[in-house]
């Protein structure tokens, strides 16, 4: 079977190449990908070649296909997985299935940037291919970055003091800050702050760009946000003193949790992530500008 790839060889060094893929084994599964929604983490992957964590030091002699947040169609099954998939069978993939191996940084034969790839039986066994009937295949691409903000939400805690003990995720009811928000991450987290099961009562989304926060309130319309319990508030910080601005915003009580979702912080955003948030709060930093 013939795969096209965009394969990483070194730092800065992508190259598109058609090549044979090996017959699969008894424990893998063949599939043809048909959406790869592209992620900063894969830009991060490019520019660092064989210096980041996840990414094999021999890559210039066994190069890697790259893409982590794909889905398409199951092609052939192994014997070992034939009880569970089925050839044509839709699917998603979480790729971070195991400490710093992950499809589309660490191998050779299975990644998004791909037409056709071999799902390795260690994906399968930490049960990370996953079955997905929905009706569009971006969807299924979206739902490993989706994944990461909800993630994101749930690891935020906060301590009672007295007894030690944390409350994981955000404060119900409380106030939220998402500095630099208006980006592909940061809508994602404007829509599950304002639709999931803990909201809070007070949203206010920051960015340096009015275009960006117009097209953003477009999207999430703080009249959406309200109907749901949530007053949402668009900020740019690039204008006057953006932090005496958001502690007005929160009645000078500050904020019960605070994010970034971009790669790196205008001095006044960083200014903002450095405001003292009471010893309860929580600051949060999208794993994407690690």
């Amino acid at each position: 079977m013939k795969t096209k790839a965009v394969r990483l060889y070194g730092k800065n060094d992508l190259r598109l190449e058609e090549f044979d893929l090996p017959e699969i084994k008894d424990d893998e599964i063949l599939v043809k990908v048909v959406s790869d929604s592209i992620c900063m983490s894969t830009y991060k992957a490019v520019t660092q070649g064989e210096d980041h964590k996840r990414v094999p030091k021999d890559i210039a002699t066994n190069p890697v296909i790259m893409g982590h947040e794909f889905c398409g169609d199951i092609v052939k099954v192994g014997a070992k997985w034939q009880n569970k998939f089925t050839e044509g069978m839709k699917f998603g993939i979480q790729p971070a299935y195991g400490p710093l191996q992950t499809p589309g940084y660490s191998f050779p034969f299975i990644g998004g940037d791909s037409t056709y790839s071999i799902i390795p039986n260690a994906v399968l066994e930490a049960d990370c291919l996953i079955p997905y009937d929905g009706d569009a295949y971006y969807k299924a691409s979206l739902a490993e970055p989706m994944s990461c903000i909800i993630a994101g939400y749930h690891e935020n805690y906060h301590s009672i003091y007295e007894t030690h003990t944390h409350v994981m995720g955000i404060k119900e009811g409380g106030a939220v800050a998402i500095l630099a928000g208006v980006g592909p991450m940061g809508l994602g987290a404007i829509d599950y702050a304002i639709h999931c099961d803990r909201k809070p009562s007070l949203l206010v989304v920051t960015d340096i760009d009015s275009a960006r926060l117009e097209r953003a309130a477009t999207i999430y319309t703080v009249e959406e946000a309200k109907a749901n319990g949530v007053e949402l508030i668009y900020l740019n910080t690039s204008e006057g003193d953006a932090v005496a601005k958001l502690r007005e915003l929160s009645g000078g009580d500050g904020y019960d949790d605070a994010r970034n979702r971009r790669c790196r912080l205008c001095s006044d955003e960083r200014r903002i992530s450095g405001w003292h948030l009471y010893p309860d709060r929580c600051y949060y930093q999208s794993q994407h500008s690690l």
